[in-house]
């Protein structure tokens, strides 16, 4: 059996080399397994589903990125933080949906839904200018690609979830059914906008 670590499909997906379909399942000690194949026994959802002809061409690529809300804003912040801009817009998509005015139950505001203590220790004085919130997130995302060794899988539920979280784990995707949807949520529409076509829901 072929099994993907969380790094190694943050690499394939950061090359966008990965040419099969691949599928998350929890193991028995409550962690995340990436793969390839079933294993008989076990419940396993699509993170990514490859067509034959996903493949756009590279030119292609830029003006997907360039057709998204706040491009601009976005492409200057991944430079200075030297993120993928694709990241960016992925997250972004996930935790607002583009709204720059969204709140969410706990506090968090604009279009990276940045904690209110989060956005004090970035310097970001209102989460809802659009610029400012961006490049807040985006310094903060660094942080934890960082932190986590580029694994972005593992940054992105850091995102969702706090890094302590994923931690005080070991390193692993946290077991809370949110950051279950959202990380692969995430890792679907930043595949999607580095040009690869990903058609099947989780």
């Amino acid at each position: 059996m072929k099994t993907l670590t969380a790094g190694l499909l943050g690499t394939l997906l950061l090359s966008g080399i990965a040419q099969a379909d691949v599928f998350v399942s929890m193991d028995t000690k409550g962690s995340y397994v990436l793969s390839n194949v079933h294993r008989p026994g076990r419940h396993y959802e699509r993170v990514i589903h490859e067509p034959e002809t996903a493949q756009l061409s590279v030119d292609q690529q830029p003006q997907m990125i360039a057709n998204q809300p706040y491009a601009a804003l976005v492409s200057a912040a991944a430079t200075a933080n030297q993120l993928p801009a694709a990241l960016l817009h992925a997250v972004i998509r996930e935790e607002s949906r583009y709204n720059a005015e969204a709140t969410s139950a706990k506090g968090a505001g604009g279009l990276m839904q940045l904690m209110p203590d989060t956005a004090r220790e970035l310097g970001v004085t209102d989460v809802y200018d659009p610029k400012a919130n961006i490049q807040g997130g985006a310094r903060y995302l660094k942080r934890l690609m960082t932190l986590f060794d580029n694994d972005i899988s593992l940054a992105v539920a850091a995102y969702n979830a706090g890094p302590q979280a994923v931690l005080s784990r070991g390193g692993v995707i946290p077991p809370f059914a949110e950051t279950q949807r959202y990380v692969p949520s995430v890792l679907r529409q930043y595949r999607r906008l580095q040009g690869l076509a990903v058609d099947a829901p989780l």
